[in-house]
């Protein structure tokens, strides 16, 4: 009796051991697929729809990657402030698919909490203080704002510069992030590129210019590859199973 139950105890942990594995294949299976998901999207919304104007489809599918992201976060576990990050961009997404002022307001407030959240993020994996000149230049280039961008912001002035400054903390956060985050500072800064390109195409490019298009798609492809860097940098950094 003593050597069934024993090889009974080994069968039900033979048994458990793969129900773990499997969980862990399944997991693996949804975080890649959710993350090419929203990668083919991304090309998608790039090649077809990012220099069109507004229009179903447009919201549609430019709603996809950043969804797409945060589920593969919640498949693997990602940090939770992290996977918020994500949901509040593709909202403001959404948001910025549509035209007008308000449209363009709410976005600016949903990426504003999003970068809120990801200086959470980044300050609670920092190790120590940033590098001091690249601080100083990204300080540089949030002053320089007030010279390019804030005048011709006009009724937008005053969130522009609170959302400059979020930003500008976020990159500074990025800054501080251990060597190993490498990836997640990488896309931190994609992401602010592409926020300075969007603030040069939104309010000092007129809207027939030839620029329009190119920007709209470097814009968005740093955009999506930056967001998509940080969750691969910053997201994992638990293991997929903790007590």
């Amino acid at each position: 009796m003593r050597v069934n139950g024993a090889e009974g105890r080994d069968d039900a942990d033979a048994g458990q051991n793969m129900t773990v594995i499997g969980e862990i294949a399944l997991r693996q299976s949804l975080i890649w697929g959710c993350l090419a998901l929203g990668l083919v999207f991304a090309l998608i919304y790039a090649a077809f729809f990012c220099h069109r104007g507004p229009g179903r489809w447009k919201t549609a599918v430019k709603a996809v990657p950043l969804a797409a992201f945060a589920a593969a976060g919640l498949a693997g576990f990602a940090d939770p402030v992290i996977i918020a990050a994500l949901v509040l961009s593709a909202l403001g997404d959404i948001a910025l698919s549509r035209d007008g002022e308000r449209s363009f307001l709410i976005g600016l407030v949903a990426f504003a909490l999003a970068h809120l959240a990801y200086v959470v993020a980044f300050f609670g994996l920092s190790t120590g203080a940033p590098p001091l000149l690249p601080v100083l230049a990204l300080v540089a280039l949030a002053l320089s704002t007030e010279v390019w961008l804030t005048p011709h912001a006009g009724a937008l002035r005053w969130p522009v510069r609170v959302y400059v400054g979020l930003i500008t903390v976020m990159g500074v956060a990025a800054l501080g992030l251990p060597g190993g985050h490498a990836l997640a500072l990488t896309g931190a800064m994609a992401f602010i590129l592409s926020d300075a390109i969007l603030a040069l195409q939104r309010f000092r490019m007129a809207p027939a210019s030839v620029w329009q298009r190119p920007a709209s798609v470097m814009l968005w492809l740093l955009y999506v590859g930056g967001q998509a860097c940080i969750l691969m940098g910053a997201g994992f950094v638990r293991p997929i199973f903790h007590p």
